[in-house]
């Protein structure tokens, strides 16, 4: 059922990005190994960029996030992103490729992290946001990340660069 979802958002992502100019639908077959996109474990909450996309699924018995080349059809390793102490959800990944934005839950609370594929480090950028945030979504290039956060009392959303600083939209 949830790799049938992911499916249903893929062909809609391409029909909504006109790719190619035409609409089409995209098939990737199914891998009971997990290996590839799709498996016999949930992929929830996907997020598509160019030929990346970016989805959480708990096929290691946790809710990871997982990187999708889809022009090469593989998994794309992420060394040192995830851990057993979090609890992922929401990815979203750059157009190169390079940056996942992601929410993750650690000890009850949960901020929003940017993980850096070159350098292999993630980054807490609302660590001393005294809110609660959910739902990242990066910008095309990387440079900018988009989330809802709750700091007035109400859900507003909140753009911050990849150094954690609140980017002023006035």
């Amino acid at each position: 059922m949830m790799r049938l979802g992911l499916l249903r958002f893929l062909a809609l992502a391409t029909l909504l990005g006109g790719c190619g100019g035409y609409p089409r639908t995209l098939n990737f077959g199914f891998d009971s190994s997990g290996r590839s996109l799709n498996s016999p474990s949930a992929e929830l909450n996907p997020a598509i960029a160019d030929r990346y996309i970016t989805f959480i699924s708990d096929r290691n018995g946790s809710p990871d996030v997982y990187l999708f080349d889809a022009t090469d059809r593989r998994l794309i390793n992420l060394p040192d992103l995830n851990s057993l102490d979090m609890i992922a959800s929401h990815p979203s990944v750059s157009e190169d490729g390079r940056y996942i934005a992601f929410a993750a839950s650690r000890q009850g609370s949960t901020d929003i992290y940017i993980y850096d594929r070159e350098t292999r480090i993630s980054r807490n950028l609302t660590e001393n946001l005294q809110a609660e945030v959910r739902r990242p979504n990066l910008s095309a290039n990387g440079a900018k990340v988009a989330f809802e956060t709750s700091k007035e009392g109400r859900w507003d959303i909140a753009v911050y660069d990849t150094s954690g600083e609140a980017f002023n939209l006035r």
